[in-house]
């Protein structure tokens, strides 16, 4: 029973993963892209997540023994690429991206293997704004409505999302849940709308706290969109009535400018890395104006296939007790 539970659902990763990339290609125009595993050190390419996390590294003999990393995602690298291929605005890559991460805590939803369509495009100077990054996340939503029916349509495994998108800023999520957790303010309005963009990502809010944690060299989390209100980035989150949690699937916002990547910088203690090579490409204007995010491949597979582990959607690195324990709730690792 076990190989055909899990042939059955490789059957069904193989065709949603195709049908909501070409989803996405469509709606955002995007050019599928080949993508490195792996970057040289020091360059500023790679993502730096939280800024702790340590990266797989290893020295290239052909290199001198040149250290390189394997990336944790290519948020920058896209970036860059862009430019490479002289993309006009409006247009842009997708790509898959694999990593490792290898002090990601294990849980349900969390794995050292790491995989996301990851996009990246132009857009024009004068789009740097909330109407833009909600429009985009429009677009992104209705890729994943039409792939979610046409799973429903070849496997009969039922729809569950609304057929809207709700846009909360972080801000509006803490004074309406001043007492509670960031995760529990997220449970909270993920389960009352089914699916929400939170805007706002990374900067410090009214109590002083950041929502979560954003990289300063990529997401503008600084810009002011109002009055009261910071950042051109967010997530997008669903309930899972599965896990009934909040569910992340994407990670998404417009890219800082030469100004905003200075000050978040500062803001980060971090202004040496204005040195780097990619930064140095930003500061003297020589990327153009874009956004971009990933979307998790597990996550978007585990909620639409109404999986309860990643490891059901996944080929990663488990201990056997673990394995054991899934089994006799006859949950199948790949």
């Amino acid at each position: 029973m076990m190989k055909t539970d899990i042939l059955k659902t490789e059957t069904q990763l193989h065709f949603l993963k195709k049908t909501f990339k070409k989803q996405l290609e469509k709606k955002l125009k995007l050019t599928p892209v080949s993508a490195p595993l792996a970057v040289i050190e020091n360059t500023g390419i790679n993502d730096d997540l939280n800024g702790i996390e340590r990266c797989v590294q290893f020295p290239i003999k052909a290199l001198n023994d040149e250290k390189a990393v394997v990336v944790n995602s290519l948020a920058k690298w896209k970036r860059h690429r862009l430019k490479e291929l002289a993309f006009k605005p409006n247009t842009g890559i997708i790509t898959d991206m694999r990593a490792i991460r290898p002090d990601e805590d294990y849980s349900p939803i969390h794995s050292i293997y790491v995989d996301q369509w990851d996009w990246e495009k132009v857009i024009e100077e004068e789009d740097r704004n909330l109407k833009t990054l909600k429009k985009t996340v429009k677009k992104i939503y209705k890729a994943l409505l039409k792939a979610e029916k046409k799973v429903e349509d070849r496997f009969k495994i039922k729809t569950k999302l609304p057929q809207e998108i709700t846009f909360i800023h972080a801000e509006d999520l803490l004074q309406r849940y001043p007492h509670l957790p960031a995760k529990k303010r997220e449970d909270k309005v993920a389960k009352e709308y089914g699916a929400i963009f939170l805007i706002g990502i990374g900067g410090s809010l009214s109590n002083g706290e950041a929502h979560d944690g954003r990289a300063a060299d990529y997401d503008d989390w600084s810009t002011p969109t109002c009055a009261k209100y910071n950042g051109l980035n967010g997530d997008i989150l669903v309930w899972n009535p599965v896990l009934q949690q909040a569910f992340e699937l994407s990670s998404m916002g417009i890219r800082v400018d030469s100004k905003t990547l200075l000050q978040q910088l500062e803001k980060r203690d971090q202004l040496y890395k204005k040195d780097y090579y990619f930064h140095q490409l930003l500061l003297n204007d020589l990327l153009m104006p874009s956004m971009g995010g990933g979307i998790g491949q597990s996550r978007v597979a585990m909620f639409l296939l109404n999986k309860k582990h990643i490891g059901e959607v996944q080929s990663s690195i488990w201990s056997p007790k673990v394995r054991t324990e899934l089994q006799a709730q006859n949950i199948f690792l790949l």
